[in-house]
C-alpha cells in the first residue's frame, strides 16, 4: 500500500500552505481582512497537519504532529516589514501573486484529498474516509477564498 506516501505528501503540502498563508498575513498586515482571514485559514491547515500525523501511524508513516508556526521574534520583525511593504504600490501586485500561490497550493491539496478519498473507499476504511470528508472541505474553502480575493482585487490592481 502506498497510502503512507500520499499522507506524507499531504502533510508536507498542508505545512507549505500554512506557511504561505502566514507569509501573506504578514506581508499584507495593513489589509486587515487579508491579515485576519489568512490567519484563520492557516489554523485549518495546521489542524490538518496534526490529523495527518495521527493517521500516518496507522499506515507506517511517521509525520511530525507540530505544524509550521512562527516565533515571536520573527513575527515582530516581519510585522514591521509588512507595514512598510503594505504602503508601496508594488504591494498590490505582490498580493495578486501571493493569492495565486495560495490558490494553486490549495488546488493541489484538493486533488490529493480526492485521491485519498478514493483510496479510503477502495479499502473500505471508514475512519480514513471520515478524515477526508472533514478536512477536504476546509481546503476547498481556502481555495475559494483565494480565488474570490483574486477576482475582487485583479481589476483594480491591474487596470490602475
Amino acid at each position: 500500500m502506498k497510502i503512507g506516501l500520499l499522507l506524507h505528501e499531504l502533510h508536507r503540502d498542508e505545512n507549505d500552505l500554512a506557511h504561505a498563508l502566514l507569509r501573506v498575513s504578514e506581508r499584507h498586515k495593513v489589509d486587515h481582512e487579508i491579515h485576519h482571514v489568512a490567519r484563520d485559514l492557516t489554523r485549518w491547515s495546521q489542524g490538518h497537519v496534526r490529523t495527518l500525523a495521527d493517521l500516518g501511524e496507522r499506515f507506517g508513516t511517521r509525520l511530525d504532529p507540530d505544524p509550521v508556526d512562527e516565533t515571536r521574534t520573527a513575527e515582530r520583525l516581519r510585522d514591521k516589514a509588512g507595514e512598510l511593504v503594505g504602503r508601496k504600490p508594488q504591494a498590490a501586485l505582490l498580493l495578486l501573486r501571493d493569492l495565486r500561490e495560495i490558490y494553486v497550493k490549495a488546488a493541489g491539496l484538493s486533488v490529493d484529498w480526492e485521491m485519498l478519498a478514493q483510496a479510503a473507499q477502495g479499502l473500505k476504511d471508514a475512519e480514513l474516509l471520515a478524515t477526508v470528508q472533514s478536512c477536504h472541505p476546509d481546503t476547498l474553502r481556502q481555495m475559494r477564498w483565494a480565488n474570490a480575493k483574486l477576482k475582487d482585487s485583479s481589476t483594480q490592481i491591474l487596470v490602475s
